[in-house]
């Protein structure tokens, strides 16, 4: 038996999608497959231990959605966590263990050589864990499972990123879908349910990881089938949605044509749902099918409103554009949000003012001010900062553990010509004005217990679990703002 196992346990709670996929598709190769959902276990270690005793499993896979939170000053770091999993578990099982995941993509021999895994998986995990089954049942010939990791005679070796030009997740007609986890529990639990629509990321953005985890070309999913899935969803009680896409409209005629089939089936009446979306390629007439297709929220990379630092960060949208986008959602009556990204290389106190003033006259309905840039490996980022660290210590290096720079572990990015308290720089900039979620100070230990819903952090941000709680549904970041505007969910 195959079990798949959750071991994210962020809160709010947010359904294990990837799971979800791959176990449909073990079962549709005739794998025997079971979920065991730490995410949703009173007491996960009992769980864990209830749930070995009663089988006998010829492999476990581990899904690593995340390796830290990606905030600063936070650094929150999970990976430490996942190696105590697979110790656990090699205590209740002789199973070999693989891991993968969108966290696990990112570093994946980094975190595979730090867990000491026996197993690990790059990329898409639906066809390479049926395959992996295969090999360990016949011949271990491992060469051919996709994106595998695996020792050899003191070895190791890596298959190239399982990244199949072809994505089709949902089950042949006729057959049941997204029934392996219980995402009404998630639903009523965690606000929203997610579901694709493509994989992959052609963007080159210095600081983006999504090419890593997801593959650096698009990969589209047919729109029928991706209506059938939400169908099925709702089959379940589940209204409200939000697209796991790295930007929904990238590329837009695959968008709109998404949108076509939700209208031609008059989902739009039906669901709620939410998008990540780019500044870059949105006009009046995907708009107008958007909210005629149920979209009731998007959140916008913006990064910046000067167009100085856009092009720094090679984005492909400039600040008319992101303009243009909110005034396009103010006229489709759609909620909007605008995210920021803060502190990345040139960036001063004059273009920090430049980019909240032009978004203070934009007027999206809220704005998250993320200050300090996540840095990855094998990225245009990554490499700025090797570069800088043979120069010298750089001071915009932030991190909160000793020792060599190691981007497996949070490391973080803010110009140094912010100053020594950028965090305060950027407040007062916001003056208090409550479209922002404000970035937190450098020595902050602790989350704050904000009455206002300022903390932008979803992890384990107790204030929006109990607004879900009470009913609250919709996109993080919208609950947060009907919070901190008074209106009711």
């Amino acid at each position: 038996m195959l079990a798949l196992v959750n071991i994210n346990r962020m809160s709010p709670v947010i359904g294990p999608i990837g799971l979800d996929y791959v176990a449909a598709s073990a079962r549709q190769a005739a794998v025997d497959v079971e979920i065991l959902d730490l995410g949703l276990a009173d007491e996960p270690a009992t769980a864990m231990k209830e749930f070995f005793s009663a089988r006998d499993c010829e492999l476990v896979g581990l899904s690593f959605r995340n390796a830290d939170d990606s905030f600063w000053p936070s650094a929150d770091w999970f990976v430490p966590e996942l190696k105590n999993a697979i110790e656990t578990i090699r205590t209740l099982t002789d199973a070999p263990v693989v891991v993968g995941g969108v966290g696990f993509s990112i570093f994946a021999r980094s975190i595979y050589e730090y867990t000491n895994a026996d197993f690990g998986i790059c990329g898409d995990g639906e066809a390479a864990i049926v395959e992996l089954v295969k090999q360990l049942r016949r011949g271990r010939e491992f060469a051919g499972v996709p994106g595998l990791i695996w020792r050899e005679n003191n070895t190791i070796y890596e298959n190239p990123p399982s990244w199949p030009d072809s994505v089709s997740m949902f089950p042949a007609p006729g057959a049941s879908a997204r029934d392996f986890v219980d995402n009404k529990a998630y639903f009523e639990k965690g606000g929203q349910c997610g579901l694709e629509t493509k994989r992959g990321c052609n963007r080159n953005c210095i600081y983006c990881a999504d090419p890593l985890a997801k593959g650096p070309a698009l990969r589209l999913r047919k729109p029928a089938e991706i209506a059938d899935e939400v169908q099925s969803l709702l089959n379940k009680g589940i209204d409200v949605l939000h697209l796991c896409d790295s930007e929904f409209n990238v590329p837009r005629n695959h968008a709109y044509s998404v949108c076509e089939e939700f209208n031609k089936r008059r989902l739009g009446e039906k669901i709620r749902w939410y998008a990540y979306m780019s500044p870059y390629s949105f006009d009046s007439e995907l708009a107008r099918e958007m909210a005629r297709a149920g979209c009731a929220g998007i959140d916008f990379t913006g990064d910046s409103g000067c167009d100085s630092m856009l092009r720094s960060y090679r984005q492909r949208h400039s600040r008319d554009d992101l303009a243009a986008a909110v005034k396009l959602c103010r006229e489709n009556n759609i909620a909007v949000m605008v995210d920021l990204l803060l502190g990345g290389p040139g960036e001063t106190p004059q273009t920090v003012q430049e980019t909240i003033e032009f978004i203070k006259k934009v007027n999206p309905d809220c704005v998250g001010t993320t200050l300090g840039m996540r840095v990855y490996p094998r990225t245009a980022m990554g490499k700025i900062v090797e570069r800088q660290l043979r120069r010298k210590n750089s001071p915009a290096i932030r991190r909160k553990y000793d020792g060599p720079v190691d981007l497996l572990k949070p490391t973080f990015y803010i110009s140094e010509a912010l100053g020594e308290n950028p965090a305060g720089l950027v407040r007062e900039l916001i003056g208090g004005d409550l479209r922002f979620f404000e970035p937190l100070d450098e020595d902050a230990l602790e989350k704050p217990q904000n009455e206002d819903a300022s903390d932008y952090n979803y992890n384990e941000n107790s204030l929006l679990a109990e607004a879900i709680e009470k009913g609250a549904r919709g996109a993080y970041w919208h609950i947060l703002h009907r919070l901190r505007s008074g209106r009711q969910s």
